[in-house]
């Protein structure tokens, strides 16, 4: 099973999501973390959230790119996961990461194809994954090229995961809105 969990900047979309992960029951849970700690600031938010995380029984694994090439353990009962957050990934796969050596950034339509590659093999091994990423061009379309082009696949990507999922929820000043239930 696959939830989508989308919402604006702040609107409490990741909190809905891990407490939809816990209301799943006791079992394995694994977080991906897709953000990237670019300074000392962003290192300690995410040091500060992986214990948070830890006290409810995440395993945290870290994926900033290559989502389909990401190896879980998954022996045994199969564990529901919580991607967060689809809009660092796709950053992420579009800009690289700023590392000597990194593989090549991916275009737009390959990144989706790539992306939607990696959900379908997380789906094999999962009871359930829960996708946090955010709302994008309800706020205007007052931003650079780079930046329309980033919003343009990351609101394909979000169509896409739409189409595959069982459930979409919209999550707006804290509320969760079910979109599609089934």
């Amino acid at each position: 099973m696959i939830t989508l969990v989308i919402g604006g900047s702040g609107s409490g979309k990741s909190e809905y999501a891990e407490s939809l992960v816990m209301s799943l029951g006791q079992g394995r849970r694994i977080y991906i973390a897709t953000m990237k700690p670019w300074d000392e600031e962003c290192r300690r938010r995410i040091e500060r959230h992986r214990q948070m995380r830890a006290k409810k029984q995440f395993e945290t694994v870290e994926c900033y790119r290559n989502l389909k090439e990401l190896k879980l353990d998954i022996a045994g009962q199969p564990p529901v996961i919580l991607l967060e957050c689809m809009s660092n990934l796709v950053s992420n796969e579009l800009f690289g990461l700023g590392e000597e050596g990194e593989a090549p950034c991916l275009e737009g339509a390959l990144a989706a194809a790539e992306i939607l590659e990696g959900i379908g093999k997380l789906k094999e091994g999962a009871e359930h994954i829960v996708i946090v990423t955010n709302e994008v061009f309800s706020d205007g379309d007052s931003y650079s090229l780079e930046t329309m082009a980033y919003r343009k696949v990351l609101g394909e990507i979000n169509q896409k995961i739409a189409v595959i999922s069982d459930e979409v929820i919209e999550v707006v000043a804290g509320i969760p809105i079910v979109m599609k239930k089934g």
